[in-house]
Formats: C-alpha cells, structure tokens, sequence
C-alpha cells in the first residue's frame, strides 16, 4: 500500500498593524486597535474597559480649537490637560505641542503604559534634540487607576475617547465633582471635559453639575481617514466614516437651575 504523502500547511503570519503617518514622522508607536478583550488587568472594572484606538491628531486639534472658541474662564496656559485613558500616549503628545500648563495621562493597562512612557521619552528627547521643534509643554504618565487620581488644582481640561462605559464614567464624574466642588461664597472651580466617540454622553447630560457646551461630528483629515481605514480594514467590528462624534462639557455646579 503506497504511503500517503503529508501535506504541508503553510501558517500565513498575520499582517503587520499598519502604521499610523503620526508615528511614521515622529517615531513613536501609538497605532493599532487593541480589542477590549485584550486589555484586561484583573481590576474589577474591566468589564467596562474599551478598546484601544488612538484619537486621530487632526480630531484632537480640531476639538480643542472648538473648545477655545467656547471662551473658557482661563486662558489655555493656565489649563492643565489630563487624558483619561491615555492608551500609548498618542493624544499626550499631541497635547503637548499647545501650550497647556501640562499634561498628564492616566494609564491603569500596565503594558499600554510602558509603551506610552517610552512614547514620551522619545518625544522629550526628539523635541530637545530639534533646535527648529517649538517647546512642549511638561508632559508626565501616571500608571493608576483613573479612579484613585487626584485632580490638579490647576484649571482643568479632561480628554474622554470614550475609554470606558457608563458604570464607570458616573464614578470619574462623582470624584471629579467632589474635588472640584464650589467653596462657599467662591466660584465653580474650572473644569471641561473634551469627549471624543461620546457614546455614554447622557450620563453627562443628564448629570446636574455639567453644562453641554458642544455636540456634533468632528472631521478627520484626509491623511488621518486614511490612516483610519488602514487600521479598521483588519477587523469586522469597526467602521470608519471620517468623522467623530464629539461633545464638550463644563463643571457648572447643581446650583444651576436651567435644564439642559
């Protein structure tokens, strides 16, 4: 009986995570879409955990720019900007070249936080080697909980891309009133939130402490789209139409009486 000759299988390696044009000109790594399901810690809020994605950098500018044009009770160099969720650090350093008082990301994934830092190191380094790169603001990562964080007493400019659900945001939006609560007699300490894929925006509508200031798609550029579509190409769960949904809100306090 003639032997059968195995076949041999050829294992195709996965493609390789396309790389976003931000960290093809400044050597960073902050592209890819990492399921939620991949990013759980042990904490027992990853339940609620999103993916990760990094904030199309035309978005981000684009949305801060809206904001500025909101007349905020600070100019934006008193302002301190604190990404919940920093994720590999891509809207920090982003962040980083307006001229915030500082920025902060917060970061609970262990392995997303190492890569954020060694985003921000090469960034430090880039900028202070570059005689011709404008100055960038202070830039530091904080591996925690954004539960357990405690805000600046610095006028404030929190950044949401949508980093985790409802159960979750109701308990940031808890501690951020309680430390930013008015003082008898004082004004409402300032602070905004930038939401970017604001997809739990009723929590914060619905919340008595926080005025909507702006709602409404936010466009990428062109480079970005396509950068977008590279990404999302490599998996069925996503789409992309150029485009965000946005929201921005400010800590007005429960003395307001007007409904939203």
């Amino acid at each position: 009986m003639p032997t059968r000759k195995s076949k041999s299988v050829s294992v195709m390696p996965p493609p390789p995570t396309p790389q976003h044009p931000f960290d093809q000109i400044h050597g960073v790594e902050t592209s890819g879409l990492i399921a939620a399901g991949n990013l759980t810690t042990g904490h027992p809020n990853d339940a609620h955990v999103t993916a990760y994605y990094g904030v199309a950098p035309s978005i981000l500018r684009s949305l801060i720019d809206i904001w500025r044009a909101t007349t905020p009770p600070h100019p934006i160099h008193h302002y301190t900007f604190v990404d919940i969720g920093a994720g590999k650090g891509r809207a920090m350093l982003v962040a980083s070249e307006l001229p915030f008082h500082q920025v902060i990301g917060i970061e609970l994934n262990p392995t997303l936080a190492d890569i954020a830092q060694l985003n921000l190191e090469h960034w430090r380094e880039a900028h202070t080697n570059d005689t011709t790169a404008s100055p960038i603001a202070p830039i530091r990562l904080l591996e925690q909980d954004a539960l357990t964080f405690d805000f600046p007493r610095t006028p404030t400019l929190v950044f949401l891309f949508h980093p985790f659900e409802a159960p979750v945001l109701k308990l940031l939006l808890r501690r951020i009133e309680s430390q930013f609560a008015k003082r008898p007699g004082g004004p409402t300490p300032a602070l905004d939130i930038l939401y970017v894929n604001s997809e739990c925006r009723a929590v914060l509508d619905r919340h008595p402490a926080f005025t909507r200031l702006f709602l409404g798609p936010v466009a990428m550029s062109p480079e970005d789209h396509l950068a977008d579509l590279a990404a999302i190409a490599q998996q069925k769960e996503y789409g992309s139409t150029g485009d965000e949904e946005c929201a921005i809100y400010r800590l007005t306090g429960r003395s307001r009486q007007t409904a939203k």
